[in-house]
């Protein structure tokens, strides 16, 4: 059995269809309380994602929507397209946030987000985290 695990882990990797998972929930860091969906939202989704041609009404990529009005509930607690076994944010578990994972490039399938763009620097990835670490509130 063990060795079927470690075969499929290798074939699944070796596909690209498998990456190292993201560190901890927080490596130890203290949650940011600012960390919220509106920042999230204004920082990261409107400038990043909701783009013409990809998570916006129009391209719904993967039937995502993340425009303001759409994207909390397009989000959180919706299992993911790419990999049903996931929430796309599952409130206060970064490491099982497939939206986390997107941006982090971590145990995804597919490319890392956003597509085509630089990817997300080390505070803004940290905002999303923590916003889902405070539980991914609506705020």
């Amino acid at each position: 059995m063990r060795k079927s695990i470690l075969a499929l882990t290798l074939l699944l990797w070796g596909c690209g269809q498998l990456n190292e998972l993201p560190s901890g929930p927080g490596d130890g860091e203290p949650v940011d309380p600012t960390a919220t969906f509106t920042r999230v939202q204004n920082e990261v989704f409107t400038p990043t994602c909701a783009l013409a041609g990809c998570h916006d009404p129009v391209g719904q990529q993967s039937a995502l929507v993340l425009t303001p009005g759409r994207a909390y509930a397009s989000t959180v607690n919706v299992q993911s397209a790419e990999s049903p076994g996931l929430a796309r944010v599952a409130p206060g578990d970064p490491t099982n946030s497939y939206l986390y994972r997107k941006i982090t490039g971590a145990g995804i399938t597919g490319a890392r987000m956003p597509l085509g763009l630089p990817e997300l620097d080390a505070a803004r990835t940290r905002l999303v985290r923590d916003w889902i670490r405070r539980g991914a509130p609506n705020d």
